[in-house]
């Protein structure tokens, strides 16, 4: 198993089954004409880096490893996932089907 991601608060989340544990890369800001966008006007990153991975999905009774690492860089499905903060941490929960590429 992979280890879990640690905050600042120490506290530890360890994702089950195929779930992987995604934290979003933040987009440089954009300005446009001059204006800066508004964080509430931005579209949420479809790329992270994968802070925990669960073991794995059972299959015919037999659990199918992960493909996907801890400390890939992926890219993911626009509206995939659950956004969690833990502690100071914004990070996104998904399904590995979810995952869409690995960014090399």
């Amino acid at each position: 198993m992979a280890p879990a991601t640690k905050s600042k608060s120490k506290l530890k989340l360890q994702p089950l089954g195929d779930r992987v544990v995604v934290r979003p890369l933040e987009e440089a800001e954009e300005m446009r004409g001059g204006l800066y966008i508004p964080d509430t006007a931005k579209e949420k990153p479809l790329q992270g880096e994968i802070v925990a991975t669960g073991p794995g999905r059972f299959e015919k009774g037999e659990r199918v490893p992960m493909e996907v690492k801890v400390g890939q860089k992926v890219l993911y499905a626009k509206y995939a996932g659950t956004d969690v903060r833990l502690g100071d941490d914004e990070l996104l929960i998904i399904k590995e089907s979810d995952v869409l590429a690995v960014i090399e």
